[in-house]
């Protein structure tokens, strides 16, 4: 398939749309070149059968672009929810068979840790990491962890938060946290003085944008 799609990575701006439905948030963006053009998101539920192809229908029709322009979509690709990454990935895997067009897949984890870089205050402490972390149930999340380059310090796992979670990392770090599972550390981790809790992070299609125009042009 890659072959049968890799003319396509040879744009020299590259025009691509980005679903994200990992979670609650139903998101879609436009990007050109790596530069935003339009976003359309909403967090309201699992409303994303019912708004993608609208969002995706918004976001084309305020930038003045075809679905015929596209040179590639990526999608979120989790971990989280079944049902929203089922949809996010049926619909982004219907376009580009129509337009045979390259699929790209973005974590949706590292995508929640750029979209907290965007709202911490730099520096950060020395040495400091960030954990997203995606509801999972009961006391359970998806996690990882990252460096402030975005770099993988630890890889995406399903965790159970208990008063031993990250209690080695602490000692020697600042931890961020953030994301919906972030929630169900608050009372086991907030009296930790290395532990910092960012709230009002999401996940959003447009901070997708910089990794899958990477992966666009490293084919």
């Amino acid at each position: 398939m890659l072959g049968r799609f890799s003319q396509h990575f040879f744009f020299t701006v590259a025009l691509i749309l980005h679903i994200e439905t990992a979670t609650t948030v139903c998101s879609v963006a436009l990007a050109q070149d790596g530069k935003l053009l339009s976003l359309k998101e909403e967090n309201k539920g699992f409303t994303h059968a019912e708004n993608i192809t609208l969002f995706i229908s918004h976001v084309l029709k305020e930038s003045g672009k075809l679905i015929s322009d596209l040179d590639a979509v990526a999608v979120s690709s989790g971990p989280g929810s079944y049902t929203g990454l089922r949809i996010g990935f049926s619909t982004a895997k219907g376009i580009c068979y129509a337009l045979e067009k390259p699929l790209l897949s973005v974590s949706s984890l590292k995508s929640l840790a750029a979209n907290a870089l965007k709202k911490i205050v730099l520096p950060v402490p020395h040495a400091a990491l960030f954990c997203p972390m995606i509801d999972a149930r009961r006391m359970e999340v998806y996690g990882a962890m990252y460096n402030e380059h975005l770099n993988d310090v630890e890889k995406v796992s399903a965790k159970i938060i208990d008063e031993n979670s990250f209690s080695d990392a602490l000692k020697e770090k600042v931890i961020y946290f953030f994301g919906d599972g972030a929630e169900k550390c608050k009372t086991i981790l907030a009296h930790h003085p290395n532990a910092i809790f960012v709230d009002d992070v999401f996940p959003s299609a447009s901070s997708m944008i910089s990794m899958a125009e990477e992966k666009f042009r490293n084919k």
